[in-house]
């Protein structure tokens, strides 16, 4: 019998895949590559563009219910941050405490909920300010989800030292890559993504 396998994605425009002339952004990828590698799941994507993490802990559970129904093996993939640490009127959109507070909220009800979590780094882009505010960010992310007990994938560093994904985000926009980007993220994540799937008490390290 196949398991009925629901992961709902949530977060930013790097979750919907903005600035992706395939559609599919790295939570499509990621998705493809688990179906091709034999896990079939029906999946998700709830990215909503320029959305904090306030706006999306007000929001989520709402969307994410529905969709993740009792009985099903329910999955919950979160990646936030980048429109947090973002300057307007001289300081950030949200300020880092209320960020971790944010993510500490939707991680604990969706314990109590009974689904499973991992959690995805926010990414870098061109403005070398703004991805030192992500990096401390990032820290503060781990941290929280090293307590949690949830797997927390760090992505950003790598990404920033990654010549393909630094170059598409500086011919996009300055933050969003078209689909080489997204196939660089997207490989990034799969090895952890898919033993994930398969166990995701599985004690994995982070990416780092």
């Amino acid at each position: 019998m196949v398991s009925d396998l629901r992961v709902c994605f949530i977060g930013e425009s790097f979750v919907a895949g903005v600035g992706d002339r395939k559609c599919l952004g790295w939570a499509g990828r990621l998705a493809a590559r688990a179906v091709a590698a034999g896990q079939p799941l029906t999946y998700y994507n709830l990215g909503i563009r320029r959305e904090n993490s306030t706006e999306l802990r007000a929001r989520w559970e709402a969307e994410c219910a529905p969709r993740l129904p009792a009985g099903a093996d329910c999955r919950l993939v979160i990646s936030t941050g980048v429109n947090d640490s973002q300057y307007e009127n001289g300081r950030p959109r949200v300020d880092p405490e209320d960020s971790v507070d944010n993510l500490a909220a939707i991680l604990r009800r969706a314990r109590e909920n009974g689904w499973t979590t991992m959690v995805v780094a926010p990414p870098p882009n061109v403005d070398e300010d703004h991805n030192d505010r992500l990096l401390d960010l990032d820290a503060r992310f781990t941290a929280l989800c090293d307590s949690a007990g949830v797997l927390y994938l760090r992505a950003h560093q790598p990404l920033r030292d990654n010549r393909i994904w630094m170059r598409e985000v500086a011919a996009v926009d300055g933050y969003h890559p078209d689909a080489p980007g997204y196939d660089e993220f997207a490989a990034l994540l799969a090895p952890h993504w898919l033993l994930w799937l398969i166990d995701p008490d599985s004690g994995l390290a982070m990416v780092r």
